[in-house]
């Protein structure tokens, strides 16, 4: 009987969202029973594991799970503060839940850099990574260890400044604080014991994150189509963004003009397009890729 493949994420919150997201872009089915601690897949040799993210890399350490999804901040804050933990490596970046670690401090005060911190008091829920990177640039700080509402410190009086996990800014913004430092930048990831592991169980892993590799290249890769004269194919094709050779085929009737259709692995903004147009391309599309495989 083949062994199911363990895989331990985030039971709520955007990490599960995130997880069950692009496990489902990668074909792989569950039930809608997000209640149960363990949701088998209906169509692949894997079984979830929902749990508490905080405890996603103690069960992949342990051997509960065989691979987890985690916030890299997690992963990153234990293997500071147990060096036991330096035992689990980051396989697969999942490209979602990005944000980052940043150190902010009221805007009125105006301090622009770490040093500027000498001597106070610093609220942050991640402890560890805090006192290192102070303790690295040789600045002497106060912890003041929160679990939640790291923002309102300053505000409160608790602390002068603080060190939390940013997104978009808002609520840095919100409690007039401003970013002073970036310690961490994160997203979730996928990760595994270095040793230890069962091959059998690796090979279901392989399937899968070349599944999820491909759903994950094909988010940012769009295929274009467009017809373009063929005094100016070399301009066009140097505004093809991140393309490999692109196909071009002759029209019916046509001498002047070519088809053109490329796999673009950037980002295609507006002004690409414009400057396409103006290149002289004509009657151009651009469409999503829903699936990808190199």
């Amino acid at each position: 009987m083949t062994k199911r493949m363990r895989l331990a994420i985030q039971s709520k919150g955007r990490l599960s969202d995130g997880s069950l997201e692009l496990l489902g872009k990668a074909g792989v089915r569950f039930s809608n029973n997000r209640e149960s601690l363990w949701r088998p897949a209906a169509n692949f040799d894997l079984d979830l594991m929902m749990v508490r993210d905080d405890d996603i890399p103690s069960l992949v350490l342990g051997g509960a799970a065989d691979y987890g999804i985690v916030g890299e901040n997690v992963l990153a804050e234990l293997q500071v503060d147990e060096p036991r933990f330096n035992e689990l490596e980051i396989v697969l970046p999942l490209s979602f839940a990005s944000c980052r670690l940043d150190v902010a401090a009221p805007d009125a005060q105006g301090w622009t850099q770490l040093s500027d911190l000498d001597g106070k008091r610093i609220a942050t829920s991640y402890p560890a990574l805090t006192r290192s990177a102070f303790t690295d640039a040789g600045i002497q700080v106060d912890i003041i260890e929160m679990k939640g509402s790291v923002e309102v410190a300053p505000r409160l009086g608790i602390a002068d400044a603080i060190c939390d996990l940013v997104s978009s800014g808002a609520t840095l913004k919100a409690n007039n604080l401003k970013s002073i430092a970036t310690l961490l930048d994160s997203q979730a990831v996928m990760i595994r014991p270095q040793t230890g592991r069962e091959d059998e169980t690796d090979n279901t892993a392989e399937t899968l994150m070349h599944r999820l590799g491909g759903v994950m290249a094909s988010a940012q890769t769009k295929y274009i189509m467009l017809n373009a004269p063929t005094d100016r194919l070399d301009d066009i094709q140097a505004l093809l963004p991140g393309s490999d050779a692109p196909t071009i085929a002759r029209i019916a009737g046509r001498d002047d003009v070519v088809a053109v259709q490329a796999v673009c692995r950037e980002r295609v903004f507006w002004e690409t397009l414009e400057r396409l147009k103006n290149a002289g391309a004509r009657a151009i599309l651009v469409l999503p890729i829903e699936k990808m495989m190199a």
